[in-house]
């Protein structure tokens, strides 16, 4: 219990109540990341509205296999940070460190593909701007634009959830956590599954829709 106490911030009675206050602080964050991705989602759906057959040609360039690498690569990180924190929350360090190292490595696995994907974009001149295809319709650079702006915005995200959770393992090899004391790995968890949801709603917009039309 030294570690639980030492952990208590002075503003709050008990660990419970820490641990409550941390969930609804990530979960407001989470809102207001929401409600940024939603606006880039909704101009997405509208422009996609206005100019279908532009879309349709532009999504079947983006590289499915990759997205499809990738989306296997965020959901088995899903569940490799649910077993970090359960394992949080038994006190098992090792394991803790262990799913902690896992996830870092998925992330970072996530991000190598997703140079490789993007390089391949490049090559294949589906950038936006005077050098965009020409076989293309000259409306199909609206989808590039966001493809890159999403794709790109979500990246930063796994970025800086392989940043945080790098911090946690490296904390949790020194053995700051316990079943009394686990919120930081809790909180991450949040962040890191938000990420992962992002990118299950990005990947049949990108990838998928139309593509076999």
């Amino acid at each position: 219990m030294a570690e639980a106490r030492t952990a208590l911030a002075e503003q709050f009675e008990d660990m419970p109540q820490q641990l409550e206050a941390s969930r609804q602080g990530m979960w407001t964050f989470l809102a207001t990341e929401v409600l940024f991705f939603g606006g880039m989602f909704m101009g997405y759906i509208i422009y996609r509205h206005i100019y279908p057959e532009a879309f349709g040609a532009a999504s079947k360039h983006t590289i499915v296999l990759y997205g499809t690498i990738n989306t296997a690569i965020l959901l088995t990180s899903s569940l490799t940070m649910a077993l970090a924190v359960h394992a949080a929350q038994e006190s098992r360090q090792r394991a803790l460190f262990r799913w902690l190292l896992v996830t870092v490595f998925l992330g970072l696995c996530f991000l190598g593909v997703k140079g490789l994907e993007y390089h391949e974009d490049l090559d294949e001149h589906l950038w936006p701007g005077a050098h965009f295809r020409a076989d293309l319709p000259p409306q199909s650079q609206i989808f590039w634009f966001l493809y890159w702006s999403m794709t790109g915005l979500h990246a930063i995200h796994v970025t800086v959830g392989v940043v945080v959770l790098s911090m946690m393992a490296r904390m949790a090899a020194r053995g700051l956590f316990s079943t009394h004391y686990h919120t930081p790995i809790e909180i991450s968890g949040l962040y890191w599954h938000f990420v992962d949801i992002v990118w299950i709603y990005l990947y049949p917009l990108l990838y998928l829709i139309n593509r076999y039309s």
